[in-house]
């Protein structure tokens, strides 16, 4: 039996990466996008979007991706994603539109047979609404994350499929898809699908959190949050998988909207919310560190500081800044004067009234009073402690992410404050 032909309609972050990966998997892959640039650039090479291994995927398997703005040439796929990311306000709302647009022309142009999947995240309740008498419809939990795209579009822990009868066998192309990837298939109804995927995130939250909360504890009493993770990660019930890095509260927009989904439904539903509104309330508290840090240690001292700034996207091997804890530092910030360097990305103007673009690391740091490292970068974490002492102006280095090594910091002089930790 020969391979069923894939195809992925929008190609954003989820639809390219999944894209990609699925060719780099053997299948024949149809990529759809409505914007005729787009689908040019994406042909041509040129990616919107910054992922590891993804540009170099893209070069190995262009002979089985095929990038079109014409949607017609998606009748010859035997099964077509839909895929576009779902975007978010600053509340954590879903704006539908574009994807329930982007469904009803990709329908269109499909022959009945053809089985059409849901990929983008959903509210419970959207996809059902969508079917139709003898037309295949199905709903797919994403579990992407950015920066580790392509790996978790390859090597899935397991898929979750949502179905108008989770006791029917998939369709035989489905399945084969499917089974390409050598994972566990959970098929389920519509809306537990469309809930696991909030309830996924939930779970992640509440790691986040923890770690956030005990974090800051350790920061006041003298414990060390680096040394009580490791032990947390060996207790099965926990396990070395979990968020247990305390960080600047949630970002990217995507665990965001899940919690603003639950508090949603609860809502409606006359259930309670409350340990969901908690982590809200613990995650914009705790976005807040570096500000207070900034406070706490360094105004006392210096009324108007210098500030060298590492990092502008939300978190690191992405270009996305959607709810980046830099931009609220530097939205903070505004009288202050900041030098701000990001390997993926430059500033932009709009974003602080005095922020000027470092040719790199050790030149954001030249005479500034302080550093903020609001961004885990690899190359960060490659930068010589002594190197940044040389550079500043300063001795204080806000380092919520631990990305320069503590003790090096010491030995050049540098006041290190880090999450979890007492200063």
């Amino acid at each position: 039996m020969s391979l069923p032909v894939i195809g992925f309609a929008g190609m954003t972050h989820l639809g390219l990466n999944s894209a990609v990966g699925s060719a780099a998997k053997g299948f024949e892959v149809v990529c759809f996008d409505p914007s005729e640039g787009l689908a040019a650039d994406l042909a041509a090479g040129r990616l919107p979007v910054l992922e590891p291994q993804l540009a170099e995927l893209r070069a190995e398997h262009a002979d089985r991706l095929r990038f079109t703005a014409d949607v017609r040439d998606l009748a010859r796929c035997d099964v077509v994603y839909v895929a576009p990311d779902v975007p978010t306000d600053d509340r954590g709302g879903s704006d539908l539109g574009p994807l329930t647009a982007l469904l009803d022309r990709v329908d269109a142009a499909l022959g009945e047979r053809t089985v059409r999947v849901v990929l983008s995240q959903v509210p419970p309740g959207f996809t059902r609404a969508r079917v139709r008498p003898g037309v295949p419809l199905y709903y797919q939990v994403e579990t992407l994350i950015f920066g580790r795209a392509i790996e978790r579009v390859m090597h899935p822990e397991r898929y979750i499929v949502g179905c108008e009868d989770p006791a029917t066998p998939l369709p035989d192309a489905y399945a084969a898809y499917l089974g390409a990837f050598g994972c566990p298939i959970l098929p389920m109804r519509y809306e537990s699908a469309e809930l696991a995927k909030i309830s996924i995130n939930c779970c992640l939250v509440a790691s986040i959190s923890v770690a956030n909360t005990l974090g800051e504890l350790c920061e006041r009493i003298g414990a060390d949050w680096s040394e009580i993770a490791p032990a947390l990660k060996l207790d099965r019930r926990i396990g070395p998988y979990s968020y247990l890095s305390p960080g600047l509260g949630i970002s990217g927009g995507n665990l965001e909207r899940d919690l603003a989904t639950v508090c949603r439904l609860a809502d409606a539903a006359g259930t309670d919310a409350g340990v969901v509104r908690a982590w809200i309330d613990n995650s914009r508290h705790r976005k807040d560190w570096p500000l207070a840090e900034l406070h706490r240690v360094v105004l006392p001292v210096i009324a108007r500081p210098r500030i060298a700034l590492w990092g502008l996207t939300y978190k690191e091997d992405t270009h996305s800044t959607k709810n980046s804890p830099a931009l609220a530092f530097l939205d903070a910030v505004r009288p202050f004067p900041v030098r701000a360097f990001d390997p993926a990305i430059g500033p932009q103007a709009e974003w602080h009234p005095d922020l000027t673009a470092a040719a790199d690391p050790v030149d954001a740091c030249r005479g500034a009073d302080v550093l903020a490292i609001l961004t885990p970068w690899a190359e960060f974490r490659r930068q010589s402690p002594a190197a940044v002492a040389e550079a500043l102006a300063g001795r204080v280095v806000i380092d919520p992410y631990r990305v320069l090594d503590p003790a090096a910091c010491r030995a050049a002089g540098l006041t290190h404050l880090t999450l979890g930790a007492p200063a």
